[in-house]
């Protein structure tokens, strides 16, 4: 326990557990690039390519609610601690397999669905762990402290993947596991202070629990209904590379910093957002940093200079980080601490199907009407489910002041 206004950081549970999410996140961004560095180079297919993302989607869809049960029944710190342990042996045989020379693609796609299921265990229990070892007034400068930790993993990961594979995807495996193991140890040492009810026995009921728990409270299902369609629509990033390419001009080293701009943008409000988190008007500030989400989105859809395109991609990053930080805040607060590792799951399984089916949705409609159309058309949808979900659909979260429901 810390004292009331001391850093979150001065809990060294806390910080064990930030630091783990850097190594684990960073480890598993860069096994997504050497995985699919070596499918293709392998196959010569991008059809077997566009299968690693669907073996890591899959789990995900079919393990999400059986998670967030098992989230809410065990203690959620061994579950990452084994979830990690599990994955560092699957890395272990990709490591072997590339030095050796036995590894196909038939291997890479079972490591990558059971990398996807371990990480469809580790990610409610992990976020459910906050609550666990935090005050819950800690948890906004928490929640930006988390997002800071995935921002930064987002631009280390993919770029020292892409380093590594130069001198083969088994450096690349080396350093993921090398990383996976920092972060199981520091997970062996976070320590939880707040105690968690059990689960009665499996049924019907208790698996639906979740789902139930969420559409039964408006607060909860207007944030993560929010997440899910606002990325879905404004997914611009998914096409840099035809605008890299086609429109800007800039060829890779240009894709390379428009890639890093988000990140950028979002690490850096997320940090000021660890010393001045948003405390009042909650509502007010989520809607308008959709609002500024979205309009970055068009300005880059019509730019036609890179630096404006940064810029913009920058804004994409800083407003999106501030949305995240406050919806996963009022998730965490409004849930109880029995229910954290379900309601969390849901989330998972939303965003998680927001980030993929808004990278298909932007690819598609790019492919219909062109790249440009197609960002403008996805901010302006945007625009439009903000203004639904604040006037029509849920008009309470317009109107939060602070991260709890008001009763009644």
């Amino acid at each position: 326990m810390n004292p009331k206004g001391s850093s979150v950081l001065h809990n060294r549970s806390f910080l064990r557990l930030w630091i783990a999410r850097i190594f684990s996140t960073s480890a598993f961004q860069m096994l997504s690039v050497a995985i699919g560095w070596q499918m293709y180079a392998l196959t010569d297919s991008a059809f077997q390519l566009g299968l690693v993302g669907l073996a890591q989607f899959l789990p995900m869809l079919l393990l999400t609610l059986p998670a967030g049960q098992t989230a809410d029944r065990y203690d959620r710190r061994t579950i990452v601690y084994l979830c990690q342990l599990m994955e560092s042996v699957v890395v272990l045989l990709l490591v072997l397999g590339s030095l050796q020379g036995w590894l196909g693609s038939l291997h890479l796609l079972v490591a990558a669905a059971i990398l996807g299921a371990c990480r469809t265990f580790e990610g409610p229990a992990s976020a459910a762990l906050v609550p666990d070892i935090v005050d819950r007034e800690q948890l906004p400068k928490a929640a930006a402290w988390s997002a800071s930790a995935m921002q930064t993993a987002m631009i280390v990961g993919p770029s020292l993947g892409g380093v590594l594979v130069v001198w083969g995807t088994a450096a690349a495996y080396i350093a993921s596991l090398a990383a996976l193991l920092i972060s199981t140890v520091l997970i062996f040492f976070v320590k939880t202070v707040h105690f968690v009810k059990k689960l009665d026995a499996v049924n019907m009921d208790t698996f639906l629990s979740g789902l139930k728990f969420v559409f039964a409270r408006k607060i909860i299902l207007g944030t993560i209904s929010l997440d899910l369609f606002a990325v879905l629509l404004g997914g611009a990033t998914a096409l840099l590379p035809i605008f890299a390419e086609d429109i800007l001009k800039t060829g890779s080293l240009g894709l390379g910093l428009l890639r890093s701009a988000p990140a950028v943008g979002a690490i850096l409000v997320s940090l000021i957002l660890t010393r001045y988190s948003v405390e009042k008007s909650i509502g007010k500030t989520l809607f308008a940093s959709l609002v500024v989400f979205a309009l970055a989105t068009i300005l880059f859809g019509v730019s036609h200079s890179f630096w404006l395109s940064l810029f913009a991609l920058f804004l994409i990053g800083a407003s999106d980080v501030v949305s995240v930080v406050i919806r996963s805040t009022l998730v965490q607060v409004n849930t109880p601490q029995e229910m954290q590792g379900r309601v969390n799951a849901v989330n998972s399984l939303f965003i998680g199907t927001s980030n993929q089916l808004g990278e298909f949705e932007s690819g598609t409609m790019a492919g219909l009407v062109g790249a440009v159309p197609a960002t403008v058309i996805g901010g302006l949808g945007t625009l439009v489910i903000t203004v639904m979900w604040m006037y029509w659909l849920f008009p309470v979260l317009r109107t939060q002041k602070t991260y709890m429901a008001e009763k009644g």
